[in-house]
């Protein structure tokens, strides 16, 4: 099944799958409940049921009710939306990417200073495999 990008999902499907990944569970009545408009539980539940298709979500029945969970977690669906922007404007370049962000400022040196540290100890935790 090819994957879908995140960057690609309408409002909708957006704002059910925030509500997913902040409950971690939910059925199409809470999901429901938990948007910001009203909607009618079938097009909750179609929604919910696209999501699934899609690769975000899956779910178990719970005393004949859906029960949805994501399917990765919301870094690592950033994760791959980074990587189609990666993919589709820089080749496949991170650094390309990350020198833009410092470059348009939307990234200070404070913040480049956390994520070398980080950097550095996920490579000393590698080190130790």
């Amino acid at each position: 099944m090819k994957r879908h990008q995140i960057t690609d999902l309408g409002e909708l499907e957006r704002a059910a799958l925030e509500i997913v990944w902040r409950l971690a569970r939910a059925s199409a009545d809470t999901v429901r409940s938990a948007l910001e408009r009203p909607l009618k539980e079938s097009t909750v539940r179609t929604v919910l049921t696209r999501l699934e298709q899609k690769g975000y979500l899956t779910h178990t029945v719970e005393a004949r009710t859906y029960i949805y969970s994501p399917s990765e977690s919301r870094a690592v669906s950033a994760a791959r939306a980074v990587k189609g922007i990666l993919d589709r404007y820089c080749n496949g370049s991170l650094e390309e990417v990350l020198l833009g962000l410092v470059d348009a400022r939307l990234v200070d040196e404070q913040e480049l200073q956390r994520l070398a540290a980080k950097i550095a100890k996920a490579k000393r935790g590698k080190s130790h495999d």
